[in-house]
């Protein structure tokens, strides 16, 4: 069928893994000089350089949980949630320094592509002390070794070499997962919100020493009460309520107004007003035109500003399908899927014309109800061989619509 996902074959997805297996040997070799903090200088070898750390004001274990610290950096936010129960007094420690401000000015002053990205070293404050990068805010805490793994968003403690007991103010966050240090860092917090930030940095030029080339800087950190967890929209309307909305796609042909059908498929209609809602079709373009047969849009890999493994997590799942005695006519709205009958998630499609071969395999939830003559205009686009139109077709914004009665 037309909607299918194309499949690797074997023998590429063999050459895959053995250059994942090389990329990920090279991570851990650059890891095990980045982590154990190797110093610029001969002089920074001999010993850590103090840190001008404040006295700490000690949080229970239970204030700790209810707390996470934000860093505000030059490339966006990240949100950092904590392990108290597994590293007390590293957690503790990271804390004090936050509410102190001891973190701003500093920098993510190391990085290692699609492995770490290290920051909190006091001396990064000053430029002209590059050499030092890595070697300050050293020697406070002993080693707190738990059972948690170092897996994407895991935020770790940096250390001296041949030295379990030389944690101070510098962390890591793993951009990848990173097994081979379970055990042998204190794995303390991990990112909750801002992993595409942590990407970002992560692919900052770097010179020979993984020192990053380009200041990432900390402008400012504090410490705030976990937000409460945000209602996800139409997560309890009923059939009844969800008919009171409609969506309008504003392209960059025009816009077009959908009118859904809940009586026939709630679950279709309910996970495309949530993610029109939450602003997930925002800045993606239609990706695909079969002339006479349909225009298709929703695929999310097509932002401008990709999608986070937060809202992944949060918002896109797979449908079962809802199949009704609704036909594919044209102006109408259907959901996409792969191989799988159960495979549906945020791609959909709009009929150029009646497709009775449709029927019965694909999930109907609406119709166009205005601008049926720009989904023609998109019909009408020239198009590659794999359909990709020549002409980028952007949908621009996704707006939900209450209907009066």
């Amino acid at each position: 069928m037309p909607f299918w996902h194309k499949r690797r074959w074997p023998c590429a997805k063999f050459a895959d893994e053995r250059i994942f297996f090389m990329r990920d040997f090279l991570i851990l070799t650059l890891l095990l000089l980045c982590l154990e903090g190797l110093p610029q200088s001969k002089k920074a070898r001999s010993r850590a350089v103090p840190a001008s750390a404040p006295s700490v004001q000690t949080l229970s274990i239970e204030e700790l949980k209810k707390v996470q610290a934000v860093l505000e950096t030059s490339l966006g936010n990240i949100v950092i949630e904590f392990f108290p129960d597994k590293a007390t007094a590293h957690v503790n420690y990271f804390a004090g320094l936050v509410k102190s401000g001891f973190y701003t000015g500093t920098t993510f002053h190391r990085v290692i592509l699609h492995g770490i990205v290290q920051a909190g070293d006091p001396l990064s404050k000053d430029p002209t002390k590059k050499a030092l990068y890595g070697s300050g805010g050293l020697k406070k805490l002993k080693a707190e070794f738990n059972d948690t793994h170092h897996v994407r968003g895991t935020v770790s403690a940096v250390l001296l070499p041949g030295d379990p007991n030389s944690a101070g103010s510098q962390f890591f966050i793993c951009v990848s997962d990173q097994p081979q240090l379970d055990g042998k860092y204190t794995a303390w917090g991990h990112v909750v919100e801002g992993m595409e930030v942590v990407d970002k940095i992560s692919a900052i030029p770097a010179d020979s020493n993984q020192l990053a080339q380009q200041r990432i800087e900390i402008k400012h950190a504090i410490l705030r009460p976990i937000p409460p967890p945000q209602p996800i929209p139409f997560a309890e309307a009923s059939k009844e309520e969800m008919k009171n909305f409609r969506v309008v796609l504003e392209t960059s042909l025009g816009k077009i107004e959908l009118e859904l059908f809940p009586d026939a498929a709630p679950e279709h209609v309910r996970n495309f007003l949530r993610l029109a809602k939450v602003g997930l079709y925002d800045n993606t373009v239609w990706h695909r035109v079969v002339p006479g047969f349909v225009v298709q849009g929703g695929d999310l890999s097509t932002r401008t500003e990709p999608v986070t493994p937060e809202q992944m997590a949060k918002f896109v799942k797979d449908l079962k399908m809802e199949i009704s005695e609704l036909k594919h006519e044209k102006g109408t709205l259907s959901m996409a899927r792969g191989d799988a009958p159960d495979s549906a998630s945020t791609s959909f499609f709009i009929c150029l014309a009646p497709q009775p071969t449709l029927d019965g395999k694909y999930t109907v939830f609406g119709k166009v109800v205005s601008g049926l003559d720009v989904v023609d205009k998109m019909g009408s686009v020239p198009t590659f061989d794999n359909e990709k139109p020549k002409e980028r077709i952007d949908l621009i914004r996704a707006e939900v619509t209450e209907v009066r009665r």
